[in-house]
């Protein structure tokens, strides 16, 4: 791939996408995770010259309609928060709207970071629109594109694949990262070789669990998924044998035979990926297993360890934080991304890197 360490971007307006899609309670960033993902480009960049970075991503799931909820005026906050304290000053980011067409934004030469308003609320976004982004690129005068929003490099929209008509396009550090620890993980993973699956739909994970068959030396299979009574037709996969349950009888999480037995494979194993939580996990009394998993995994340090899917990356997010000791070689910030990925399917976004 083409990476930010191709470039020469000094004196260079750089429009980078990234994720920002954080949860909001009442205004407020519940989980800044993704704030923090998109930092080290950002301040890359810098250190390189840019002369200035815009920013652009999406919020929730406005359909083309601006929705105030969804706005991104709380993350360009946070963000100058995260700037400010990595580069020791003041750091201000510029929160722009989204410019109607024709029209010039007018930034301030002394605004070295800004953002743009939710892609989403111009159906231009999700509808790949050449016009949409091209109108963006030259309001803002953008001269080089990076591309850091993993998580939606999956997507053809507008500001993942149309975007490369117009401008040369460079992948940017999380991206990178991403990248190269999920290849790792599929092309030259030392073994044993662990795949932890969990979650609910079993729609969703038959591919991951089909592409790792010719993969893995062990496949786990937990979760709602194992308690609706998943059948494995291969011996490689161990499918939850027994579980804790409620009042009612619902099988709420994986039970402690299971348990044991998955933390003895993730011990043994060299290579491990964990996708989908194991139990009812927004319930304390239903998270032993996948805390169990959590815990094992990030202190396994001579194993690569790869988290991902959405709910599971939080989850680890929400355990590093009160035990910070623990680290692994990639929470994925991309869900979907990161599962069409991992089952080898081409991602629109990340091919025009490549072309």
């Amino acid at each position: 791939m083409k990476t930010i360490n191709d470039i020469n971007v000094k004196g260079k307006i750089v429009l980078m996408r990234v994720d920002v899609n954080v949860p909001l309670k009442e205004g407020k960033i519940t989980d800044d995770l993704r704030i923090r993902a998109c930092v080290p480009t950002i301040l890359r960049l810098l250190e390189q010259g840019a002369k200035r970075i815009v920013l652009i991503s999406h919020l929730g799931r406005p359909e083309g309609k601006r929705v105030q909820e969804m706005s991104l005026s709380p993350v360009a906050e946070a963000l100058s928060g995260l700037l400010e304290k990595a580069l020791g000053q003041k750091t201000e980011v510029g929160f722009y709207d989204l410019p109607e067409m024709g029209m010039k934004i007018k930034i301030p030469e002394n605004v070295k970071v800004a953002l743009l308003e939710n892609l989403r609320f111009d159906p231009g976004e999700e509808g790949n629109s050449e016009e949409f982004i091209k109108n963006i690129i030259d309001a803002v005068g953008a001269e080089v594109f990076v591309q850091d929003g993993f998580a939606v490099v999956h997507r053809a929209h507008a500001s993942t694949e149309a975007v490369s008509k117009y401008l040369p396009v460079y992948a940017g550090l999380l991206v990178e990262k991403e990248v190269a620890n999920l290849s790792k993980a599929i092309d030259k993973p030392e073994k044993p070789v662990l795949l932890i699956i969990g979650g609910a739909k079993v729609e969703d994970k038959e591919p991951l669990i089909s592409k790792f068959l010719g993969i893995a030396d062990n496949i786990v299979v937990g979760g709602k998924i194992a308690a609706d009574g998943y059948k494995a037709e291969d011996k490689s996969i161990y499918v939850a044998e027994d579980f804790d349950e409620d009042g009612e009888g619902k099988k709420l999480d994986v039970g402690p035979l299971a348990t044991a037995k998955i933390a003895g494979m993730i011990t043994d194993a060299k290579t491990i990926i964990w996708n989908g939580l194991l139990g009812y996990a927004e319930d304390p009394a239903y998270a032993t297993a996948s805390t169990v998993v959590a815990e094992l995994m990030g202190e396994h340090k001579s194993a690569e360890t790869v988290v991902c899917g959405g709910d599971t990356a939080g989850f680890v997010e929400s355990i590093m934080k009160e035990h910070p000791d623990l680290s692994y070689s990639l929470v994925s910030t991309g869900g979907g991304a990161a599962l069409e990925f991992l089952c080898g399917k081409e991602l629109p976004g990340l091919k025009v890197i490549a072309e």
